[in-house]
C-alpha cells in the first residue's frame, strides 16, 4: 500500500469513529500545541484511571499505600501514554477510544503492583527445596501419592540434568511457584516475551524426557513422524 492508499484508508477508517474518538485520533495525530495539550488531557485521564484502578486492587497489596502508590500510578500512567501513542493506528473503533486507552493503564497498574510486591523477595529456584517439598506434600491416596512422588523425583532430575540455568530458574518460578510473567521479567531485567520462549522451551525438553522414561503418555499415540 502506497502513501496515498495509507492516507485513503485513515481516512476512511476515521469516518467511521464516533465524534469523541475521532477529535481523540486527530488531536494526537496533529502537530504542535494541538497535540501538546491533548497528550497532556490523556495523561489526566490515565492517571486517574490508574488511581481507580490501584484503589480496587487495594486490598491484594495493602503495603503499597500514600506517596509510593502515588509514584506508581503516576509512572503506570507515562507508560500507558507511551504506548497508546506508538499504537494509534491499532485503534479500530470498536470501543470508545478513552475505553481503548484505558486498557493500556490497567494493564501497567497490573504489572506495577505485581512486581514492587516482589520486590526486595527472592524469586525460587531450581535449588530450592521447599519448593520441591510443598509439591510432594500433597494430599491423596498412598498409592496416588506414590506415583506422583515418582513422577515428582523424575521431574526434579530432568530440571536439573535437561535444562539450561535460565530455563530451570524460569520454569521453576512461573510453573512451580506461579511467579507473573511480568514479575520474573522485571526481575531478570528481561521481557515478558523472551521469558515466554524459555518457558515453552523448558516445557517442551522436560515432556520429551518424560515420555521416552514412561512417566507421561506420548501426545497423539506412541509414534511421531517429521
Amino acid at each position: 500500500m502506497d502513501s496515498e492508499q495509507a492516507q485513503t484508508a485513515s481516512v476512511s477508517a476515521l469516518e467511521v469513529l464516533d465524534p469523541e474518538s475521532r477529535a481523540w485520533l486527530e488531536a494526537l495525530r496533529a502537530t504542535g500545541g494541538g497535540r501538546v495539550r491533548a497528550l497532556e488531557r490523556l495523561h489526566e485521564l490515565l492517571f486517574a484511571a490508574a488511581r481507580r484502578e490501584a484503589h480496587r486492587r487495594r486490598d491484594l497489596y495493602p503495603e503499597i499505600r500514600g506517596a509510593e502508590l502515588e509514584d506508581l500510578c503516576r509512572q503506570a500512567a507515562h507508560d500507558a501514554l507511551l504506548g497508546v501513542t506508538r499504537k494509534l493506528d491499532g485503534f479500530r473503533g470498536a470501543s470508545r477510544f478513552t475505553t481503548w486507552a484505558y486498557g493500556f493503564v490497567v494493564f501497567e497498574v497490573s504489572v506495577k503492583l505485581r512486581r514492587h510486591a516482589w520486590r526486595g523477595r527472592g524469586i525460587p529456584t531450581a535449588d530450592d527445596d521447599a519448593t520441591w517439598d510443598r509439591l510432594a506434600g500433597g494430599e491423596g491416596a498412598a498409592q496416588s501419592r506414590l506415583e506422583s512422588r515418582e513422577l515428582l523425583r523424575a521431574l526434579r532430575l530432568a530440571v536439573t540434568e535437561d535444562l539450561t540455568p535460565r530455563q530451570r530458574d524460569v520454569f521453576v518460578a512461573v510453573a512451580l511457584n506461579d511467579v507473573q510473567i511480568d514479575v520474573l521479567a522485571g526481575q531478570l531485567r528481561s521481557t515478558r516475551g523472551a521469558v515466554y520462549k524459555v518457558l515453552h522451551d523448558a516445557r517442551r525438553k522436560l515432556r520429551s524426557r518424560l515420555e521416552r522414561e514412561g512417566h507421561l503418555e506420548r501426545v497423539g499415540g506412541d509414534e511421531r513422524h517429521g
